[in-house]
C-alpha cells in the first residue's frame, strides 16, 4: 500500500502540492481535478521522479520517500507516462519481453497486443519510435505496462491519444487489473467510464485534496465543480 504523509511540493515559490495525505488502500484509485491541480506532479513523485518539497511517501509501511525511480521500480512500482518514451533499438516484441521479465512467445505477446486494439503482424516487430504515431506508442506501453507483475501500477491519463474504439479495450484492461489481488492500480483521469470502474475516487483542486469518496458516492464529486471535465465524452 502507499501512503501520502503531508505531502508538499514547490517549484520557484509556487505551491503545486499542498499537505497531501492519501492511503492507496483500494485495488483500484482514480486521481481526478481541473487542470493545474496536480494531479500528474502527485503521479510523479508517487514514481520518484519527482522529489517532494515535504512530507513522506510509505510504501507498505517503509519510507521511499528519497528512494530513486529504479529502486521503486524493484520494488514492484511502475508507471505510465502521458507522453510514452520511444526507444530507438527496441522492438515492440522486445519492450513486452522486458515488461513482463520473460521471454514471451509471439502468439502470448500477440494476444497482448491485441488488447490494446492493435494487430501484432504490424507491430510485434516494429521499433518503439518515432515512426510511431502518439497514439500508437501509448497503446504500446500500456500493453507492456499491463503485463508487468506490479504491486502498484501507476497510469498517467492513459486516455490521451486514444481513440474510441481502443479506449473499450482499455476499460477492458483497467478492469482485470482491478480484478487482481494482488496489486493496486492508480490512475490520473478525467473520464468518466474510468472513474465508474475504481473503488475509490480522490480529486484535487489547487493543489490540496478536495473530496476522497468511494464510487458510489460519484454524483457527489460530479457536482462539486464544472471544470473537472467528469463525465465528458472521449472526443471532447
Amino acid at each position: 500500500m502507499i501512503e501520502l504523509i503531508n505531502l508538499s511540493y514547490e517549484i520557484d515559490n509556487k505551491k503545486i502540492l499542498d499537505n497531501i495525505n492519501i492511503k492507496f488502500d483500494s485495488n483500484f484509485t482514480v486521481i481526478t481535478g481541473p487542470n493545474g491541480s496536480g494531479k500528474s506532479t502527485l503521479a510523479k513523485i508517487i514514481m520518484g521522479i519527482l522529489k517532494p518539497t515535504s512530507g513522506k511517501i510509505l510504501y507498505n509501511g517503509e519510507d521511499i520517500t528519497n528512494l530513486s525511480i529504479d529502486k521503486r521500480a524493484n520494488m514492484g512500482i511502475s508507471f505510465s507516462f502521458q507522453q510514452p518514451v520511444k526507444f530507438k533499438g527496441i522492438t515492440v516484441h522486445d519492450l513486452i519481453n522486458l515488461s513482463s521479465g520473460e521471454e514471451m512467445n509471439v502468439h502470448d505477446a500477440c494476444e497482448v497486443l491485441s488488447q490494446v486494439g492493435l494487430c501484432a503482424k504490424e507491430y510485434i516487430n516494429r521499433e518503439v519510435d518515432s515512426s510511431l504515431s502518439g497514439g500508437e506508442l501509448k497503446r504500446i506501453e500500456i500493453a507492456s505496462v499491463s503485463v508487468r507483475n506490479s504491486n502498484v501500477t501507476i497510469f498517467d491519463e492513459p486516455e490521451a491519444g486514444i481513440d474510441l474504439w481502443s479506449f473499450n479495450n482499455l476499460i477492458k484492461i483497467f478492469k482485470n487489473l482491478r480484478e487482481k489481488n494482488n496489486g493496486k492500480t492508480i490512475i490520473i483521469s478525467h473520464q468518466e467510464r474510468i472513474i465508474n470502474n475504481s473503488d475509490k475516487i480522490v480529486l484535487l483542486e489547487n493543489g490540496k485534496v478536495k473530496e476522497i469518496k468511494s464510487t458510489k458516492e460519484l454524483n457527489n464529486i460530479v457536482s462539486v465543480t464544472n471544470c473537472c471535465k467528469v463525465g465528458g465524452d472521449i472526443n471532447e
